[in-house]
């Protein structure tokens, strides 16, 4: 707003309009003034009061609008070291002076369609990778590399041609991977295993907000890439899911934070092409090997079924694989469920990525078979009555939210290897029945996926209980009384010589109620 526009309204005379004009004029006159004064020679602490005034102001759209310029967004990528490709990060006492001009740039690039055209313009997205790359295993500079990351992360989010960029031009993919293997301190101990320290601390908030903002980052320059076409792109996504199997056995500073930084590492496992989810499972080490046989030999001998899965020293052990990171998952889920909301944002993703995982890789279906549809023992109760993980996602099978009950009744179907006899006998024929119908299977038969030929064993209390349970409800039922036989003979003849009334006036066509 110009000077004659501003002095017009005030001689107005109206109150509200006087108010704002003024507190818009005077947010307008003093951005412009603080980016004359950033040009200038001056003390680091003036240059950083200046950019907090600037943080705050830039959070209202029509304020950015007559001061969102090429010239005024190059004064903040060179107060942000986002110009100099050679300078390096030494001077400890510019560090707040960068990470000032950080999140004025993210404020401004979210709130500014203009200053979100000016960032193509000026190849913010390179300038930025270049500023991590100076920032590579430094820690004591997170904030810097905080939000150098959040800004990527916006820029990706708002404009796809950047999400293209940072895949192949500038290697975005190795480059945020290797954020998060400094930020997460990890120690390979094979080409896709790492260290685990679970009795180390956890991590820093600094660490930890770090590791959010790449993950977010890394989500949107993946959310294409559901196949691999090069052996190096395979590579790649192998590293980057054993670098978020680390960050799944790992914890925040407080479980907020750690619930935050598990949810994204769940998103960006569900970009990961599924054939290279294999690494999310390991062998054991000759030691966890030597470990799972005596905890093996320690079951009794009437618990032979249960021998498959163990736990032993933290470590979640099934047929000779270490499955912490699936546990983790599945913790994680019911965790989702347990909260009773928002099923569609926060549970979707990891039953998705659960479901994916169990499709494409055997020994996490059956270790999850295990763990959510063990063997049947107690037939008295509905399937969906209880606080077993089966009841609560056949509970969901008949959800309002049409994607969650559909995402609930496909996990639990991949477990059952697609097999609609199996489904039936965990979850009931009424609560299987829209999956069933969407499949065009309620006759029976099996989904069009191929899956091993093991079976399943059912117990001795299932086996018995079987003639007796109602197919619909999934659930023992006693016997119902037969109503003839307490009848007399006069009493059944009526009944009978009714029927054939009835069917009589149906084979003529004539209503019958």
């Amino acid at each position: 707003m110009d000077e004659e526009r501003a002095l017009y309204i005030v001689r107005a005379g109206e109150a509200g309009a006087i108010e704002r004009v003024l507190r818009d004029y005077s947010d307008k006159k003093l951005c412009e003034g603080i980016f004359k004064v950033l040009i200038k020679d001056i003390p680091t602490t003036c240059q950083v009061s200046c950019l907090e005034v600037l943080r705050i102001l830039s959070r209202d759209k029509k304020v950015l609008v007559p001061v969102t310029t090429k010239e005024n967004m190059q004064i903040l990528l060179r107060l942000a070291k986002l110009n100099e490709l050679d300078d390096s990060l030494e001077k400890v006492s510019e560090f707040p002076v960068i990470v000032e001009s950080l999140k004025c740039l993210c404020n401004i690039v979210f709130n500014s369609q203009m200053a979100q055209q000016l960032s193509l313009e000026l190849n913010l997205a390179a300038k930025l990778c270049n500023l991590l790359r100076k920032c590579k295993d430094r820690k004591f500079i997170n904030d810097i590399k905080c939000f150098d990351l959040r800004l990527l992360f916006l820029l990706s989010l708002l404009h796809t041609d950047i999400r293209s960029q940072l895949r192949y031009e500038l290697q975005g993919l190795p480059l945020l991977t290797q954020v998060l293997e400094s930020a997460f301190s990890i120690k390979w101990t094979d080409e896709y295993e790492s260290a685990i320290d679970h009795n180390g601390p956890p991590l820093s908030p600094q660490e930890t907000d770090c590791a959010i903002e790449a993950l977010k980052a890394l989500f949107n320059v993946t959310v294409d890439s559901w196949k691999v076409h090069k052996e190096s792109d395979s590579h790649q996504f192998r590293v980057m899911a054993a670098v978020l199997r680390h960050c799944l056995l790992i914890v925040g500073p407080t479980e907020d934070k750690t619930e935050e930084l598990h949810s994204n590492a769940v998103n960006l496992l569900s970009n990961v092409p599924v054939s290279c989810l294999d690494v999310l499972i390991c062998p054991l080490t000759h030691e966890e090997t030597a470990q799972e046989a005596t905890t093996l030999d320690e079951l009794p001998s009437n618990k032979t079924a249960e021998k498959e899965t163990v736990l032993k020293n933290n470590t979640m052990v099934y047929n000779g694989m270490n499955m912490e990171a699936i546990h983790v998952l599945l913790n994680f889920m019911e965790k989702r469920i347990d909260k009773g909301s928002s099923y569609r944002e926060g549970l979707t993703p990891v039953l998705s990525l659960l479901t994916e995982c169990s499709r494409a890789h055997r020994n996490i279906r059956k270790f999850l078979k295990d763990q959510v549809l063990p063997p049947l023992r107690d037939v008295t109760n509905r399937p969906e009555v209880g606080s077993t993980v089966r009841n609560k996602l056949v509970r969901l099978m008949t959800h309002v939210d049409l994607g969650v009950k559909q995402i609930a009744a496909e996990f639990l179907f991949v477990l059952c290897k697609e097999r609609v006899d199996s489904l039936l006998k965990y979850t009931g024929y009424g609560n299987a029945a829209g999956l069933l119908a969407a499949r065009g299977l309620l006759a029976g038969g099996r989904g069009d996926n191929w899956y091993s030929e093991d079976e399943d064993t059912d117990t001795e209390e299932y086996k018995n209980a079987k003639p007796n349970i109602n197919l619909i409800t999934g659930h023992l039922e006693e016997p119902m009384p037969n109503p003839i036989d307490e009848m007399t003979e006069e009493q059944k003849e009526y009944e009978a010589m009714k029927l054939v009334n009835m069917l009589d006036k149906l084979s003529r066509g004539i209503h019958i109620f």
